[in-house]
């Protein structure tokens, strides 16, 4: 089958691999789509990793897909099924991914019959989100800040605002991610290259200041500065994926004066990491949220190259850029 494969910083070359054999309780998916995520940018594609790392397993880094099985050795997933799948480290040879024709997993979220795969697929990275969101408790008496509004941030934007949150404020550098974050339901914004945003966060919120802010900024600093902004007795969620050659020095003594809880979350290492997937994809059925709103950008199986620059370079405003992994290739990228 034909993949992509890491074989340095920054470079993506195809290669003719083997098709996957599903182990028993698996099955092969044939991947119609996948996405670019944040954390496969910053921590695998775009840093130089220890040269013995190369190159990555096939398909890798891309863990957000999706298509139809083909062959199963699970009773529970039928062939014909459609899926989300995520990739699978009890799988031969390493988990892989998402940048080849097919892989075997036993990680699997059903789809409905209707509406359109890649918009289903959406349902992945905020079920990641909505599955950390719940380490805050109830929204409706906090007031929540969001550092990073990518995909990521504005899906904790959105899930705040959804769940009733008393305030919303989206933090970014880039403005065309912070008029986002105002479409999908911040009722403040504050763009940190341009203002002070302790001061800015003081100001929209009337002095009262916020109950949880989330991490999500992938800054080496940005849990330095979850700290400087929460209210004391807080709530911190980190979900900020960052390099390991890049870790920060954390300021201990500003945590302990404001005694806020710091919680650590990612639903990939959870004992249930499909859960919070399936739901959101049971919520996005019954119509309480569409994670599809977060498309911005197609890529043909030609162009995934670029649609890793374009997701490193935060370029062409680009949030969520769809891969087209079974379709045509050589089309370009296109809003």
């Amino acid at each position: 089958m034909r993949a992509y494969q890491q074989t340095g910083p920054r470079r993506l070359e195809q290669v003719d691999v083997d098709n996957p054999t599903p182990a028993e309780g698996q099955v092969v998916v044939k991947i119609e789509c996948g996405s670019v995520c944040g954390s496969d940018t910053h921590v695998r594609y775009q840093p130089t990793l220890p040269e013995e790392q190369y190159p990555l397993p096939a398909g890798a880094p891309c863990h957000e897909i999706a298509g139809t099985i083909v062959e199963s050795r699970n009773p529970d997933h039928p062939v014909g099924e459609r899926v989300i799948v995520l990739p699978d480290p009890s799988s031969a040879g390493g988990p892989g991914g998402g940048l080849a024709e097919y892989i075997a997993s036993g990680l699997l979220i059903s789809l409905p019959e209707h509406g359109s795969t890649e918009e289903w697929l959406m349902c992945q990275p905020t079920g990641t989100v909505l599955y950390s969101a719940r380490r805050w408790g109830q929204s409706t008496d906090k007031r929540i800040a969001v550092i990073g509004q990518g995909a990521i941030g504005l899906s904790f934007t959105m899930i705040a605002e959804r769940t009733g949150a008393k305030q919303v404020i989206g933090i970014d550098l880039l403005d065309y991610r912070l008029n986002k974050a105002s479409e999908l339901g911040a009722t403040d914004t504050i763009n940190a290259d341009r203002e002070n945003v302790v001061e800015a966060l003081a100001e929209v919120t009337n002095g009262e200041g916020v109950d949880v802010v989330v991490d999500a900024s992938a800054d080496p600093d940005g849990l330095n500065q979850a700290v400087s902004l929460v209210n004391m007795y807080g709530t911190i969620i980190g979900f900020s994926q960052i390099p390991r050659d890049q870790l920060p020095t954390f300021r201990h003594p500003d945590w302990m004066m404001k005694e806020a809880r710091i919680i650590a979350t990612g639903s990939s290492l959870s004992q249930t990491p499909t859960e919070a997937i399936q739901t959101m994809v049971d919520l996005r059925d019954r119509g309480w949220l569409d994670p599809s709103v977060l498309i911005t950008h197609h890529s043909a199986w030609d162009d995934i190259p670029s649609a890793y620059e374009m997701y490193a370079g935060y370029t062409d405003g680009v949030i969520k850029n769809v891969l087209d992994i079974s379709g045509a290739t050589g089309s370009g990228i296109n809003s």
